[in-house]
């Protein structure tokens, strides 16, 4: 499989993404010259770990017919001091809320995205350091 997008230039620092799954401004920061318009490159490939293994989480979570409340993942990612800039170190925070919470299929499920499933967190661990924890409620 193949996925393409295309960036054209809107002035400055900023550009409109087209995607298969619609469009979006990137943009940078004003000390990088930007406007902050729109997600920077670097919070994109934050913003894809999240949403990847949230995807991965739900879609096992209801397989496993375990129901939560709420879930929220955050992400934090440390940059080098050198250029070029990139992630050394990645933290996922999975919060789950609900009543009941079977704490074993979540962690179960929590796994499998990190473990087998997540190709945007495989691609983090060749080039950073990923941990993650697990919270209730």
């Amino acid at each position: 499989m193949t996925h393409k997008i295309a960036t054209d230039w809107k002035g400055e620092m900023a550009y409109e993404v087209e995607t298969t799954g619609g469009s979006f401004t990137l943009d940078a920061t004003p000390d990088e010259n930007g406007k902050a318009k729109g997600m920077t490159p670097k919070y994109l490939m934050l913003v894809s770990l999240a949403g990847c293994t949230s995807m991965d989480v739900t879609s096992l979570l209801t397989k496993m017919r375990a129901q939560v409340e709420d879930f929220r993942v955050e992400v934090e990612g440390e940059l080098t001091e050198e250029h070029p800039k990139h992630y050394h170190k990645v933290k996922l925070v999975y919060l789950f809320k609900g009543e009941d919470l079977q704490k074993e299929k979540i962690e179960k499920a929590v796994k499998l995205s990190i473990d087998r499933y997540c190709g945007v967190y495989e691609m983090f661990r060749q080039f950073a350091v990923v941990s993650y924890e697990i919270r209730y409620n």
